[in-house]
Order: C-alpha cells, then sequence, then structure tokens
C-alpha cells in the first residue's frame, strides 16, 4: 500500500483538519513537523559545535556568519514553497484534483527556475556577500569563502526537499518528511566527525558534510514522490499554464517568499553589525543563535501545522472551526514557550559551554547574556508564527509581510540606534528582538480582528 495521501484521506496515513478533535489533530500533525526542524536544527548544530570545538575561534565565527546567510538564501525557497503549499491545502479541502495537480506542476517549474538563478547569483557575488556582512579579519574572510562556495552547492537539493516536503504536508503527511530529514541529519553528524576530525579538512570538510545530507533529503523525497504518490502525479492534460491558478499560486507564493526573506534578510542585517563588534562577539552570537533557533523552533513548525489546519478547513468554509482552532493553537503555544524560556533562561551559560571552550569565558559571558534577553520573551514570537500561519492560510500573505516588516524594521532600526549610535554595546542589539515581536503581535491581535469581521458580517 502507498504512503502517500490519496483523496480517500486513508486515515493513518493523512491528517483531515475539517473534523475530528482539533488539539489531537494539530499535535498529531505537528509533532512530526517538530521533530524534523529539531532534527535539522541538530545537524546546524552539529557543524558549529564540532568546528568551535576542533578548530578554533576563527572558524566559529566564519561557520556562523555562513549559517546566517545560507538561512536568508533558503528562506526564499522554503517561502515560495510554503506559499504554494498554502494553495495545495486549499485544494485539498475543496477536494479540486484538477486544480491541485495544475498548480504542482506550475509551481515547480517556476520555483526551480528561481532556484537556479539563486544558485548562480550566489556563486558569482560572493566577494560582494562577504563585503556586505562585513566580517572582519582576514582569516575569517577566507575561511568564510572557502565554506561558501562548498555550501552553495546544495542549494538545488534543498528547493527538492523543500517542494515536497511542503507538498506532502498540505495534503496531511507530514511523516515522510522527517523520515528523510532523520536520515539527512544523522549522515550530517556521522559525515561532519568523519571530514572534520577524521581526515582534518577544516571547514570545507564541514560543508561538504552539509551539502551531501542535504542531497540525499532532497534527492531521496523526489524518488518518494515519484515512486510511492501517484495519486498526486501531474499527467499531461495538467502540463498547461492556466492563469487563474498561477495568479492564485503566485499571490501566495511570492508574499510569503517576501516574508521569509524580509525576516531573514533583517536578521542577517543584524549579522553585519554584530560582526561589527569583533570575533569574541561573532563566536558568541554564531553559537547562541543556534542554540536559540533550537529553542523556539518548535513553536515555528506548530505554526506551519496550523495554518495547513486553516488552509484545510478555509476551503471547505469551516469558519467556526477556524476561530476555536485559534484558541487552542495560542494555548498550546503558551505553555510551551514558557516551559522553554525558564529552561534557557536558567542553563544559558551551560549550553553555550557546550560549543566554547570553558577557557573562553568572554564568549560564553557574551552568548549566555543574549540568550537570557531572548529567551525570556519566546512567546512573544511564539504568537507571531501562530499569526503567520493564519493569514497565509486564508490567503492574505501581504499581512504576515506587514507583521514581519513591523518585527524585523522595529529590530535593526533599534539595534542600529542603541548599538551604533548610542554606544550601549551588544545589549542593545539583543533587546531590539523582543521588542519587535511585542509591537508585530499587537498588530497581528489587530489585523485578525478586521478578517474575522469580513467573514462573520
Amino acid at each position: 500500500m502507498s504512503l502517500c495521501v490519496s483523496w480517500k484521506r486513508k486515515k493513518a496515513l493523512d491528517c483531515d483538519f475539517t473534523k475530528g478533535n482539533i488539539t489531537k489533530n494539530l499535535l498529531k500533525f505537528s509533532l512530526p513537523l517538530m521533530a524534523g526542524n529539531l532534527l535539522q536544527q541538530l545537524y546546524n548544530i552539529a557543524d558549529t559545535l564540532i568546528v568551535g570545538r576542533y578548530l578554533g575561534e576563527n572558524a566559529l565565527a566564519a561557520v556562523g556568519s555562513s549559517y546566517t546567510l545560507m538561512v536568508f538564501l533558503t528562506s526564499i525557497l522554503s517561502g515560495l514553497c510554503m506559499g504554494s503549499s498554502a494553495y495545495f491545502s486549499m485544494q485539498f479541502g475543496k477536494k479540486d484534483d484538477d486544480r491541485l495537480k495544475k498548480g504542482i506542476f506550475m509551481s515547480f517549474i517556476v520555483i526551480g527556475i528561481i532556484s537556479l538563478a539563486i544558485n548562480i547569483a550566489a556563486f558569482t557575488g560572493i566577494d560582494a556577500i562577504i563585503w556586505f556582512m562585513r566580517v572582519k579579519g582576514a582569516i575569517v574572510k577566507e575561511l568564510m569563502r572557502e565554506y561558501l562556495l562548498c555550501i552553495f552547492s546544495g542549494i538545488p537539493a534543498v528547493f527538492l526537499y523543500n517542494y515536497f516536503a511542503n507538498l506532502l504536508r498540505s495534503v496531511g503527511n507530514s511523516m515522510i518528511p522527517l523520515v528523510f530529514l532523520g536520515i539527512s541529519a544523522g549522515l550530517n553528524i556521522a559525515l561532519d566527525l568523519l571530514f572534520v576530525i577524521g581526515f582534518n579538512q577544516g571547514v570545507i570538510g564541514a560543508a561538504a558534510a552539509t551539502a551531501i545530507a542535504q542531497y540525499v533529503s532532497g534527492v531521496g523525497i523526489t524518488v518518494y514522490y515519484a515512486v510511492k504518490c501517484s495519486q498526486l502525479h501531474i499527467k499531461k492534460v495538467h502540463m498547461r499554464w492556466e492563469g487563474s491558478i498561477l495568479k492564485e499560486i503566485t499571490g501566495l507564493s511570492v508574499l510569503t517568499c517576501v516574508q521569509q526573506s524580509v525576516m531573514n534578510f533583517g536578521i542577517l542585517m543584524v549579522q553585519g553589525l554584530v560582526n561589527s563588534f569583533g570575533t569574541v562577539v561573532m563566536a558568541a552570537f554564531a553559537a547562541a543563535v543556534k542554540i536559540d533557533s533550537f529553542a523556539y523552533s518548535p513553536v515555528q513548525d506548530f505554526g506551519n501545522a496550523f495554518s495547513t489546519y486553516v488552509a484545510q478547513n478555509y476551503g471547505a468554509g469551516k469558519m467556526d472551526r477556524i476561530k476555536e482552532g485559534m484558541k487552542k493553537a495560542v494555548l498550546l503555544v503558551f505553555v510551551f514557550c514558557m516551559a522553554i524560556s525558564g529552561a534557557v533562561y536558567v542553563f544559558g551559560s551551560r549550553l553555550m559551554s557546550l560549543f566554547v571552550d570553558s577557557s573562553n569565558t568572554d564568549v560564553i559571558a557574551v552568548g549566555a547574556g543574549y540568550l537570557r534577553v531572548e529567551g525570556a520573551f519566546y512567546f512573544g514570537i511564539g504568537l507571531l508564527f501562530i499569526f503567520y500561519g493564519y493569514f497565509r492560510a486564508v490567503g492574505k500573505p501581504s499581512v504576515s509581510v506587514a507583521l514581519t516588516v513591523i518585527s524585523l524594521g522595529t529590530r535593526v532600526a533599534l539595534a542600529y540606534m542603541l548599538a551604533a549610535f548610542l554606544k550601549v554595546g551588544v545589549i542593545g542589539i539583543w533587546a531590539a528582538v523582543p521588542v519587535g515581536w511585542l509591537l508585530a503581535d499587537i498588530a497581528g491581535a489587530v489585523f485578525l480582528k478586521k478578517h474575522r469581521k469580513t467573514y462573520t458580517s
């Protein structure tokens, strides 16, 4: 029996959010998403931990800055794929097989071309990228260049994985993407140990381990779709451009992409400000951001799961179910964020010591300071992810863009004002983040109230 989702909605293999217990279905669907992202964060952390422990402070600074850049580049592709998945979920809720498959064909071609363009631009503009990021020190610059030249080769694999993972998730299958990501994560860690420690290949070894692992997950899930997902295969009749479908997908995908890329571009600008403070702060930020991302990534995935929930019910016209789901989702996020905030706040220094030698007290102190400021306010970003998921699912990704601009605009402007102009140091960069989350959450609540009036009036 195929493990893919069919229109018969095999209960063991998909999640139909238009019926059944809301909390149970949200958790059933979101837990594999959370596990998958934690695995992804795990092999990102593996790079940082191994590089920091075995290659030193300069290599850690170079790899950490490169990670922020790669998150920005891949966010463009993941945003396009997430936007397309909202369209897929809506058609799944409507049970419109024909429009779903036409959408699969058109979105794959368009996002594939964009992926190729990003890859070419990244290779040709690498020196300009390093200059833009304000990296200090000839050694760090050269290490970063070596790392990026290798890691950029994995961009096509990132596209394949994100596209087919989002396609499967949009129709309720969150387990298969987890399986391939788990294999990839385990391989990445094993290759990190082999290339960096065993073969002594330095930062290039760490980059090669990640790129190989990305191709395993990307090609693997593509083959799975080709072999196991006959119900989602497109036929010749679906291989044509239909203006109304393309317009709908483009509206969702482009704005979701803008939202994702604006968010990560803002982080990239903050990375440039961090880099201006020197190697110690760069190294501390590199490690602390990994811990930070690992801590709140489950609520980001829960927001994506909630988006699928809302999109299916929106397609089915079940507005009361969406309203009830919002209440339950916010409660679940609040409980999780309070627990994780307490853990990160208390164990900040110990978590930092996993990445750097205990003798590097300055790096540990700076990183722990970041974690204590950020960690106290995780509910702010958790609620923001719920808003992102909701507005993407109801065909209003422009609102998600607006919330991102508010959040990141505040963060960047306030960080530069406090740290660069008022000279309060790195604490100004850290404090700017929760302020941005708070303002975006307030705006999100206002937008939500206005949108509900449009379908209740």
